[in-house]
């Protein structure tokens, strides 16, 4: 299965290729900077360096063509101002979904946040609330969208290593879970057609990935 993978240098994204290269997949990783290159190369991974933010639907389609699935994991982070949360985690998420659809890969996996529910909830920081918002609105595009798509919506991350036990829902509650976990359950969502059209929730629990996602 060859697998692209926009945000392809960010911690999940680098978990996730290492697990397709594992089963002899080809992921393929895009990255914005060519210093991120050799990081890709070590877990196995193909990279093209491309920037969604500064890319037009056909260049990324050409990337696209050929694969089997897509994952939207890319994010603008923690620091990055008001203006990228809207250009990344909104617009280059509207991009990548554009151009699937033109390179024919209906499988698409996207990442979104816990909360992009309810982004005006009391209390949230401008700057997050601004990023759940974006995260919203690239999940309500998406939905109108002729793709198999599933969005995955983890909790708190963290840098834990990977316990391989998760709860998936569509509402889990608030809780963490290991980027190592996330990457996991994408590629164990890639490998289920059926979750597609689904928006579901994830945190650490007590099944194994394997049963969670075959309870879907």
């Amino acid at each position: 299965m060859r697998v692209v993978i926009a945000g392809g240098h960010g911690q999940i994204a680098l978990h996730l290729e290492k697990l397709l290269a594992q089963r002899r997949d080809e992921p393929v990783g895009l990255v914005r900077n060519p210093a991120h290159e050799p990081d890709l190369t070590a877990v196995g991974a193909e990279t093209v360096v491309l920037d969604l933010e500064k890319s037009d639907v056909d260049a990324v389609a050409r990337v696209l063509r050929g694969a089997d699935a897509a994952v939207f994991s890319a994010g603008a982070g923690p620091g990055s101002g008001e203006a990228r949360k809207d250009s990344v985690d909104r617009g280059a998420a509207v991009l990548f979904a554009e151009a699937a659809g033109r390179a024919g890969v209906r499988r698409f996996v996207q990442v979104g946040s816990m909360g992009a529910d309810n982004p005006d909830a009391p209390g949230l920081d401008p700057v997050f609330a601004l990023y759940l918002r974006a995260k919203r609105a690239a999940e309500e595009d998406l939905k109108t969208r002729d793709l198999d798509w599933t969005i995955l919506r983890p909790g708190a991350l963290t840098n834990d290593s990977g316990t391989g036990r998760v709860k998936i829902a569509e509402q889990t509650g608030r809780a963490s879970v290991p980027r190592e976990d996330v990457a996991a359950v994408l590629l164990a969502l890639l490998d289920a057609p059926a979750t597609a059209g689904r928006t579901l929730e994830l945190i650490s629990g007590e099944d194994s990935i394997e049963d969670a996602v075959s309870a879907l």
